[in-house]
């Protein structure tokens, strides 16, 4: 990480509990490494709302795989978006619902415009993108 600066950050007792019941929750070993973590996010969120910000996103999908033409229409969409697509994976979940996982990468529109087509495709039970905007992930 290389040189740090120490700074120092007032807060509630009543916050500073409920934000050592988040680093526990997730396994943090210590505060430092949490709130950095936080800011990068708030950061990575405020790049992403420039339009050409290089990003990288995941987009989970749940689907009944019966439902009329939706993987024929999920398959043409990815082909439609090459580069955009950078990998599908399909995982049977039961004998009629299907989890799809595809990862994007591009600027920052064109993955989420592609990412809640996705989610919004008619048939899908629940969907989620999620974004982070990347330096360097763009040829």
């Amino acid at each position: 990480m290389g040189r740090v600066t120490r700074t120092a950050v007032s807060l509630s007792p009543g916050l500073l509990a409920q934000f050592d019941r988040y680093l526990g929750e997730r396994g943090y070993d210590n505060r430092s490494e949490a709130i950095r973590d936080l800011i990068r996010e708030k950061l990575s969120d405020q790049e992403l709302t420039r339009s050409r910000t290089p990003a990288v996103g995941v987009v989970a999908i749940v689907y009944a795989h019966e439902e009329r033409q939706l993987p024929h229409r999920l398959t043409q969409l990815g082909h439609s978006h090459t580069p955009t697509v950078v990998s599908t994976v399909h995982v049977h979940l039961d004998e009629h619902q299907c989890l799809e996982v595809v990862v994007l990468r591009g600027r920052s529109d064109e993955v989420q415009t592609l990412g809640h087509r996705l989610v919004g495709e008619r048939g899908v039970r629940y969907g989620r993108l999620f974004l982070a905007a990347v330096k360097g992930v763009l040829p």
